[in-house]
């Protein structure tokens, strides 16, 4: 089998890849839920690739996270559920759809006022998708709350910003990022409470950290900041520094584990200074 542009041959291979007979044993073995994770690193590598403006890289992650794509149809396809096909027309469908003013009549003068025409037809899906359970004799979608629509799928970050996000739709929000400041202060005094008891407790810090994660997720979405982004931007600088630590070590003989604390903050603070 040969390499090629067309998707019908990621298609192939991936159909060849399950064969029972003749495929490969661990993508035999594989399933929804074991390859789900990978879906999600692979979308972080896209992420990252952006980040660090590789386009060369970008383009081998893309092929990455379309190969998840393709490898969730044709489990579906094995189970009669659907296949790749009905994957591309469900999308297309959808995004014709959801832009009127695109590929309709309608107009859109604003990024607001397209964004107003997708959540409405958003809308208009969800009750026909309820009206056609409801035809079908399936029971309602579990979840009614406003809430309850929130993917669980999403990592932990993403998923805060997304309740939050809903949440403010009904006015349920601070509306000065100075207020979330203040929040934040009293979830790290609950913090350090709880570190300051004769016995702290692994489950309630546990619960006060988390508390404090969601109220920086929230002042991140104030101050129009990407969370993750933001992380992965500062996980990056904390490696370039710890490096500089490490290399400059190196040049007198010694590694991190031979200098001391005092030692590795002066060439920390050197570090800033560099570019």
């Amino acid at each position: 089998m040969k390499p090629s542009k067309d998707i019908q041959r990621l298609i192939e291979i991936m159909a060849a890849l399950r064969d029972p007979n003749s495929g490969c044993p661990w993508d035999i073995e594989q399933s929804f839920e074991t390859i789900a994770p990978y879906t999600i690193e692979e979308a972080y590598e896209v992420a990252d690739a952006i980040d660090r403006g590789d386009r060369i890289d970008l383009r081998e992650e893309l092929g990455d996270l379309l190969l998840q794509v393709v490898y969730h149809a044709r489990l579906a396809e094995e189970e009669g559920a659907f296949a790749f096909p009905e994957v591309v027309e469900a999308i297309t469908t959808k995004m014709i759809r959801r832009h009127p003013h695109v590929f309709g009549s309608a107009e859109a003068r604003s990024a607001g006022s397209a964004k107003g025409f997708w959540e409405a037809i958003k809308a208009e899906e969800k009750r026909e998708r309820a009206e056609r359970r409801a035809a079908a004799g399936l029971p309602p979608e579990s979840g009614a709350g406003r809430l309850d629509r929130v993917s669980a799928g999403l990592p932990p970050m993403a998923r805060a910003i997304a309740l939050q996000k809903k949440a403010s739709t009904v006015g349920f929000d601070w509306n000065d990022p100075k207020a979330v400041l203040d929040k934040m202060r009293e979830e790290i005094g609950e913090v350090e409470a709880e570190l300051a008891a004769p016995e702290p407790s692994a489950a309630r810090l546990q619960d006060e950290v988390g508390d404090l994660l969601f109220v920086v997720a929230n002042l991140a979405r104030h101050l129009g900041v990407d969370p993750d982004a933001a992380l992965r931007g500062t996980n990056q600088k904390f490696m370039r520094r710890f490096a500089h630590i490490e290399s400059s070590l190196a040049a007198e003989g010694r590694t991190a584990a031979d200098a001391s604390l005092d030692e590795m903050e002066e060439l920390w603070v050197a570090a800033k200074t560099l570019p």
